[in-house]
């Protein structure tokens, strides 16, 4: 079926139940290179996302300029870590929705992660969420989430060789997904409950608990997509 419309799904407690394998491989991670005084206070950085964090964390450490060279030793010593944590599951539904959206749907998917990307395909690979890696977006690259939202949105244009989505709906769990869909302009889906309230407080149209209560008429309804 031709794609004229497009999703953009978040990864971590999204589609994949891997939040806390995903913090803790990725403390230690910090914790092998010398990285011991770490702000886990995710919401009070300015960008969400783990080479962001890495870059402040490294600074404050260190006392000296992070480069981006360092990601590549950085993003192998967390895949490692990762791989010894529990197997990352799917969150309930997930598997069915991405195949729901390629085989029934006119809207193309990609993925777009605050992730290092090593350790997002593994996430991907174990919980068997069917995607293409040319369609993942990740942070190696870039800090912030409007970037790494746009990156995943010309890989798509890209690979499904569609020059304009007509619709854009951003899916994921937490406030920085939120807010990025609004600084690009775009529809958001909320997933999960545990940022209710602050989805709430800031407006959210939509919002799900999990992938086994998604009603894409619903949905299409509450963003006002015709």
């Amino acid at each position: 079926m031709k794609k004229g419309n497009l999703i953009v799904f978040d990864i971590d407690d999204t589609l994949t139940k891997s939040e806390n394998q995903h913090q803790k491989a990725y403390i230690e991670a910090m914790k092998s290179f010398g990285i011991t005084k770490i702000n886990q206070d995710w919401k009070s950085y300015k960008n969400m996302t783990d080479s962001y964090i890495l870059k402040r964390n490294y600074e404050t450490n260190f006392n000296k300029e992070f480069s981006l060279s360092f990601i590549s030793e950085f993003e192998e010593k967390m895949t490692e870590l990762l791989l010894t944590l529990s197997k990352t599951q799917e969150i309930q539904g997930a598997r069915v929705i991405i195949d729901f959206f390629m085989k029934e749907t006119d809207y193309a998917i990609c993925f777009a992660t605050g992730s290092l990307l090593k350790p997002a395909l593994i996430k991907l690979e174990q919980a068997d969420i069917n995607f293409a890696p040319s369609l993942v977006e990740a942070s190696n690259n870039l800090f912030t989430r409007e970037e790494i939202v746009n990156s995943a949105i010309n890989k798509a244009r890209d690979y499904f060789q569609v020059q304009e989505f007509k619709n854009i709906i951003s899916v994921g769990d937490g406030i920085w997904d939120l807010r990025t869909a609004k600084n690009l302009g775009v529809n958001f889906l909320g997933i999960r409950n545990k940022n209710l309230s602050d989805f709430e407080a800031e407006g959210i149209k939509s919002h799900i608990e999990d992938w086994t209560r998604f009603d894409f008429q619903k949905i299409k309804t509450e963003l006002q997509i015709i």
